[in-house]
């Protein structure tokens, strides 16, 4: 859990141990049948030089929010998938200015954990899920 007491809630609940533990299986069950396409999206945007920081939607409603990657039931999968990065969560003030050096400095290794902003029910926020090793 990042402890920050700025206003950027969305930071505060980023793998929050009150993280409904049944979600959090429902998200990492999902997880595992879409983890090979995500790592390869998040390699290619830090690749084209689009970001460092790979972000990726899920949730089971339709958004707004980056680009659909891969679609529920897709691959046999719960919820839809959807890329983007941190500047544009930045443009759309889900991140606020203030908030971008803490979300840096927190951001893990994107070649050894996934980003994910999880909109499911009633939760939102930044959960990050380790690719499963080779």
């Amino acid at each position: 859990m990042i402890n920050n007491s700025n206003e950027n809630s969305l930071m505060d609940d980023a793998n929050s141990p009150e993280l409904n533990t049944k979600l959090m299986g429902y998200i990492s069950e999902d997880f595992i049948r879409v983890c090979d396409q995500l790592k390869e999206a998040s390699y290619q945007i830090r690749k084209r030089g689009f970001s460092e920081y790979p972000i990726f939607i899920v949730t089971n409603d339709e958004l707004d929010l980056g680009a659909l990657l891969i679609g529920s039931t897709e691959m046999h999968n719960r919820y839809n998938y959807r890329a983007s990065y941190m500047q544009d969560f930045v443009d759309r003030k889900l991140i606020g200015e203030e908030a971008v050096l803490m979300f840096t400095e927190n951001y893990k290794n994107a070649d050894e954990y996934c980003c994910l902003f999880a909109l499911i029910g009633d939760f939102s926020g930044f959960v990050y899920v380790p690719y499963p090793e080779d």
